[in-house]
């Protein structure tokens, strides 16, 4: 069975999704690790994340594994540092980058053969598994998005103002939304959940409940 959660920046699909699969005893996958792992290895290479047939090559030649809780760039966990707002923001070159998403798509479709997968990003329902059991739209308002990706930044020691968050969650969602591959829409058969009040666990129990009521369909 395949599990998608797509939604917005700071909708906490990663750690809904991850708590899931933990839950359901499936693999997890995190997608959008793999955009910034990609992005942060083209950085380091001196890659300028404009040169689009130079980017599009690194994506094709580093050996990039994303396990449960691992991310592993040529051997090595870049686990954490990927995390930072700076490949946040960056992450967008990717993610418009046609030859880099089909790079990823290809990846992420191998990662998930024979296995059961709770995946989540911006297009898994839409693009990479459309043909996936669960479909789930994972969403919030602006404001709730940006105050726990506020509060993620400053667990992690960057002091940002939560208007610095605002403000590039909006130019976020807009990109996201207007890409020309891979944009982020529901499926046209995914479930949306809205996850204002909600405790994180509350929002993993919704999820198991549309899960069991798929499979008992």
């Amino acid at each position: 069975m395949i599990i998608t959660i797509d939604g917005p920046a700071g909708a906490g699909k990663s750690s809904a999704a991850r708590a899931l699969a933990v839950r359901l005893g499936f693999r997890f996958l995190d997608t959008g690790a793999m955009y910034r792992a990609v992005t942060f290895a083209a950085i380091q290479a001196g890659i300028r994340l404009t040169d689009a047939a130079a980017f599009e090559s690194l994506a094709r030649d580093i050996d990039l594994e994303v396990t449960d809780d691992q991310v592993l760039l040529d051997g090595h966990e870049v686990t954490d540092v990927i995390r930072t707002f700076d490949i946040t923001c960056a992450t967008r070159y990717a993610a418009d980058h046609p030859g880099v998403r089909a790079r990823l798509v290809e990846l992420q479709r191998q990662a998930v053969e024979s296995q059961d997968m709770v995946t989540e990003g911006r297009d898994q329902g839409t693009v990479v598994f459309p043909t996936a059991e669960v479909k789930v739209f994972l969403t919030a308002s602006e404001q709730v998005r940006a105050k726990r990706r506020h509060q993620d930044l400053l667990a992690r020691g960057e002091n940002l103002s939560i208007e610095e968050v605002l403000e590039k969650q909006q130019a976020r969602d807009y990109r996201d939304t207007h890409r020309k591959v891979g944009r982020l829409v529901p499926a046209a058969d995914a479930i949306e959940l809205l996850t204002d009040g909600m405790s994180p666990g509350e929002v993993v129990d919704r999820l198991q409940e549309i899960v069991q009521a798929q499979r008992n369909s």
